[in-house]
């Protein structure tokens, strides 16, 4: 009887293991890829599932929902030889469960080394300027650079962003040296055209001052033309009116010389008294 108790608890237990072995519950949001004997047998959909104890195993369990890869930061060197930083992260999805276990070891890992390669190459073929400026080209050339190789793994890729895109700390410094010298550049050429305008217009008020001057000493002068003419035609043949006018300055003028402060010794000329009496003794012609 024991022996008999003793097989019969060793059948349970083979029945029981038997039985677990060979039912399988997938979850929601995975296929799971069956083995038999070595070899690919079938998918398992996500629900409850029979397998063959013994000659069936379950190899992989792949989640076919989607997957986010980090593409983790690296440097470019852009084709004016600038050294920039980018990192980008996939998102990424199985709709091919069989390619992407037995097309590729890791595809994960490969769909993120194919994506950092092909960001090195994309940004390689770009300025610096370029580069910092079309992150959706980069994006768009980048996602339709790897949807080719992702069909052949077995996946999709739904998208690609570029997280970040910057220079690199070194050439972060040169850009801002860069930008300070073209400040002070356009800073020089602002003051230096300044000076220029204030030459041109210093110039400029110097010409027509110039020419005010000279339109003035030529009204000046036809003025003083224009009273000698009515003097001439005033007086006509009698200068003894003249001869008294120039008299009476002529006294003025050296009465004004001695009242002058700083006057300490007035030269008279010798022919004062013949000159006032030549012009008080003339008589008309």
């Amino acid at each position: 009887m024991e022996g008999f108790g003793i097989v019969a608890i060793a059948l349970f237990v083979f029945v029981a293991v038997t039985v677990a072995k060979g039912v399988r519950i997938v979850p929601q949001g995975e296929e799971w890829i069956v083995e038999r004997l070595g070899k690919y047998n079938s998918t398992l959909l996500p629900g409850l599932r029979f397998i063959i104890p013994y000659l069936d195993r379950v190899a992989y369990k792949l989640v076919t929902k989607d997957i986010i890869l980090d593409v983790q930061e690296q440097e470019v060197i852009t084709r004016d030889n600038a050294v920039i930083l980018t990192n980008a992260i996939a998102f990424i999805k199985v709709t091919d469960p069989v390619k992407a276990v037995y097309g590729v070891v890791d595809f994960a890992e490969a769909i993120r080394n194919l994506i950092m390669t092909t960001l090195r190459s994309i940004c390689g073929e770009m300025e610096l300027d370029e580069a910092l400026s079309s992150r959706d080209k980069i994006k768009a050339r980048l996602r339709e650079s790897i949807a080719d190789e992702a069909v052949d793994w077995g996946l999709t890729v739904k998208s690609v962003e570029i997280q970040d895109i910057k220079p690199s700390p070194s050439m972060q410094k040169a850009m801002e040296m860069q930008a300070s010298a073209e400040r002070e550049r356009k800073a020089m050429v602002t003051r230096a055209e300044g000076e220029k305008q204030s030459m041109i217009l210093q110039a400029e008020a110097r010409l027509e001052s110039a020419k005010r001057d000279a339109a003035a000493q030529i009204n000046l002068a036809e003025g003083s033309a224009e009273a000698i003419r009515r003097v001439t035609l005033a007086i006509g043949d009698n200068y003894t009116p003249m001869l008294y006018m120039l008299g009476e300055k002529y006294v003025g003028a050296l009465h004004k010389l001695g009242e002058s402060d700083n006057a300490k010794i007035v030269v008279l000329p010798a022919d004062l008294q013949e000159s006032l009496g030549g012009l008080l003794r003339r008589k008309p012609v």
